[in-house]
């Protein structure tokens, strides 16, 4: 589920691409929001840093093929959609818009107020 349909979003500058290489994840924080960066094959993909079904960064998980896994109860979510793929989570992580720069800066588009996440 991307969190930003129909919405006015601000423009947010977090990170650039040579803190995220190629099959790494990095976390950034966002008015106080975990939001996870993900490099696959050279695109950006941003998606909440916190476990849907119990709080865990994320970021301490691991990557496999276009999936990422939680290393607390092993669920895994889709990538692309953020779908959970294997229990015990049953929410999709909220992804948002992430763009990157001609000079390497990863922007995400991000809605005023609090940055909503699925738990």
């Amino acid at each position: 589920m991307d969190t930003t349909a129909g919405e006015q979003l601000r423009r947010v500058a977090v990170a650039t691409l040579a803190d995220v290489p190629d099959g790494t994840m990095l976390m950034v924080q966002v008015d106080g929001t975990d939001i996870l960066l993900v490099n696959l094959d050279g695109v950006i993909h941003a998606m909440q840093g916190i476990c849907s079904h119990e709080y865990f960064e994320l970021d301490k998980g691991f990557l496999t093929g276009d999936s990422l896994t939680c290393a607390l109860h092993l669920s895994r979510f889709d990538l692309e959609t953020g779908e959970a793929l294997d229990p015990p989570a049953e929410l999709p992580l909220a992804r948002y818009p992430a763009t990157v720069e001609a000079d390497g800066t990863i922007v995400l588009g991000l809605p005023e107020g609090p940055i909503p996440i699925n738990e």
